[in-house]
């Protein structure tokens, strides 16, 4: 009777233990999130104007720019655009509803320029370097 009863405990233990196993393996803490703007990194620099804002994002040798409306819902033109010194810039620019971009330039140990736009009123940060 003893060895049945210590068997039954073994068996619940180890199916909990399973469990819990599970759990940890599939929370948020073993996931990497990314930024709600599609952006991965770290945020760097955020300018804010009249219909909207400019984030600049940082991941090692890689900037990455979205714009973002402050009210979506209506299709409205937008634009975003990252330029490293010496470099071309990355643009995107159309009729969106809630954000334009994200765009990604390579900016190892450059300066970068951005600029962004809602509904004609825009932002840009001059050269800085990140």
């Amino acid at each position: 009777m003893g060895a049945r009863v210590f068997g039954r405990l073994l068996v619940r233990t180890g199916t909990a233990l399973v469990v819990a196993g599970t759990l940890l393996a599939a929370g948020p803490g073993v996931q990497e999130v990314k930024a709600a703007s599609g952006c991965s990194g770290r945020p760097v620099k955020t300018v804010k104007f009249a219909t909207g804002e400019l984030r600049l994002y940082k991941h090692r040798a890689y900037v990455c720019a979205v714009t973002i409306a402050k009210r979506p819902g209506a299709r409205r033109a937008m634009s975003v655009s990252l330029q490293p010194r010496g470099g071309r810039a990355a643009v995107d620019k159309g009729r969106f509803t809630r954000q334009a971009g994200p765009v990604t330039v390579y900016a190892l140990n450059r300066s970068v320029r951005a600029s962004g736009a809602v509904a004609g009123a825009g932002a840009t940060t001059g050269w800085i370097l990140l």
